[in-house]
């Protein structure tokens, strides 16, 4: 079997995909012309990223799918001159790096680390903290990464509640769903991690009224999507102590504009985007499956669903 695939992505990650979707292909059988650089109507697949600079599909007549190397499809998935399957990316490195960062910060509020870092005057003063199986984590969002966290953390002991839209069964973790659990969901987080998927039905998740609802010093982590949250009432909610801290990794704009609240706020920690990122080698495999099963009429994995955006 022989196919084109066309790579639309950031050029600087050309010379890293080449070879390695090119050994993938190979050694998964398929001959390949893979270039970012080939007539629209020549096009069977198209490995793709937002910031390529391709806006119109309707060219690529004969196109079998997109293959997204990002996770989050909200800047695709509402596109109009898209009408091939849509695959997003989900791979092991990026679920790794993910639930790294989120377990990282999970124990840095837990242990306290940002007041032993940075109160240092000289007064022994031990508190320690409570053991993990007396903390209670919500994760919201339990799609890949969501539910790899939860996971992490309840092997760590920590009392673990993940929330999605429809019902989920994950090992470790109370699952609740609908708009009622998460009304129980946010009653009991004392620390918050915030992994949904970004559309029409998960902006300002964190509003005003569900931020009421959080235990009084709770602690929220955002690594998912920045209008997961309406900033002015995060703010609000920070000024009267009702959350404790944030840990924001993702934003409305990006990079955070200079003169943004948060980088000066005493309770807010920024960091800029990093909580995971598509790795070439994990992400390459799992490109060079999808194109492997489509070309043996199998279906491709992680086909998003349009109708809801992910």
């Amino acid at each position: 079997m022989s196919v084109n695939v066309l790579f639309s992505a950031r050029p600087a990650l050309w010379p890293v995909y080449e070879p390695l979707l090119n050994t993938g292909l190979a050694d998964a059988g398929i001959k390949a012309t893979i270039a970012t650089d080939l007539p629209p109507d020549q096009v069977d697949y198209i490995v793709y990223a937002p910031n390529g600079g391709l806006l119109d599909f309707t060219p690529f007549t004969r196109a079998k799918a997109v293959l997204s190397l990002w996770a989050g499809v909200e800047k695709i998935a509402s596109n109009d001159t898209l009408t091939v399957p849509l695959a997003r990316m989900v791979d092991h490195g990026l679920t790794q790096g993910m639930t790294e960062w989120v377990v990282g910060h999970v124990l840095r509020y837990h242990l306290g680390m940002d007041q032993h870092i940075t109160v240092q005057d000289g007064v022994w003063a031990p508190d320690p903290p409570p053991l993990a199986t007396q903390r209670s984590v919500c994760v919201l969002g339990l799609g890949a990464l969501g539910q790899a966290a939860a996971q992490a953390l309840a092997a760590l002991n920590f009392n673990v509640t993940g929330w999605s839209r429809l019902a989920k069964d994950v090992s470790g973790v109370t699952c609740l769903h609908g708009p009622d659990g998460l009304r129980v969901a946010l009653s009991q987080a004392e620390l918050l991690v915030l992994l949904l998927p970004e559309t029409a039905a998960t902006e300002n998740t964190l509003n005003a009224d569900t931020l009421a609802l959080l235990p009084k010093g709770a602690r929220i982590l955002n690594p998912g999507r920045g209008p997961l949250i309406d900033d002015e009432a995060l703010l609000r909610a920070l000024s009267t102590g009702h959350v404790g801290h944030a840990t924001l990794d993702v934003f409305r704009t990006e990079p955070l504009p200079p003169d943004h609240p948060y980088w000066a706020h005493p309770n807010v920690t920024v960091t800029p985007h990093i909580a995971s990122e598509t790795r070439p080698d994990t992400a390459a495999q799992v490109i060079c499956e999808n194109i492997q099963r489509s070309e043996a009429g199998r279906p491709l994995l992680h086909l998003v669903d349009r109708a809801l955006g992910y």
